[in-house]
């Protein structure tokens, strides 16, 4: 698809303005269907991203994890953890539904290229925010297990800790929990990157056609 669309856009280019029209639409519409095509995934994918941890939730690890929050005293912070990132990320999805009937509909190369930058700042606010939060949550863990008097107990640990220093396992559970935070998150944005970068850079190279085009 790209060759073709290269080999025509370089022909449209080496006639110069007494080209035939059908030549710059043909470029016009593979350019479209691309976009709309790239915008579409990216709601897909939006909408499994979001329905997977559901899923998750269903296996008993998840919801013993679900009870070490509430035992940490965070059982408040992971009520509106949620109201957020739920509230957000279907907003998100809405935005990314929007983004593909509106480039769908499309008969205007001036607008694909708007859409075309609506939608990478979309995607580009939406992988920020879901970062942060994956961050942020485990930054609260852990001051929860800061604040915690015997954080251990909470995680279900307590009769095989007895003998160790309270305090120096306290500072190497929060070590953990800091450290983990990071690199979950630091594997999350590659994961985002991997599913959501390729689709913007595609996304980015329609834009870069059509500018070239002089729309």
């Amino acid at each position: 698809m790209m060759d073709e669309l290269e080999l025509l856009k370089r022909d449209w280019q080496k006639k110069g303005k007494d080209l035939p029209k059908l030549s710059y639409d043909e470029i016009y519409k593979m350019i479209w269907k691309k976009s709309s095509s790239i915008v579409k995934w990216i709601f897909f994918i939006s909408i499994i991203e979001f329905l997977l941890p559901h899923l998750l939730y269903l296996l008993p690890s998840m919801s013993k994890n679900m009870a070490v929050w509430k035992d940490l005293g965070l059982g408040n912070f992971l009520l509106l953890s949620n109201v957020v990132q739920y509230s957000v990320v279907l907003f998100f999805i809405f935005q990314f539904y929007k983004r593909y009937r509106e480039i769908s509909s499309l008969d205007n190369a001036k607008q694909l290229l708007a859409n075309i930058l609506k939608t990478r700042k979309t995607v580009k606010y939406y992988v920020i925010f879901c970062l942060s939060l994956i961050f942020i949550s485990f930054m609260v863990m852990a001051v929860g297990i800061y604040l915690n008097d015997d954080p251990m107990l909470a995680l279900g640990y307590g009769n095989q800790v007895e003998n160790i220093n309270p305090e120096k396992l306290k500072t190497t559970l929060l070590a953990t929990v800091v450290i983990l935070g990071v690199v979950i998150t630091l594997v999350m944005g590659c994961i985002y990157f991997l599913l959501y970068g390729i689709l913007l850079k595609k996304l980015k190279r329609n834009y870069r056609e059509l500018k070239d085009m002089d729309v």
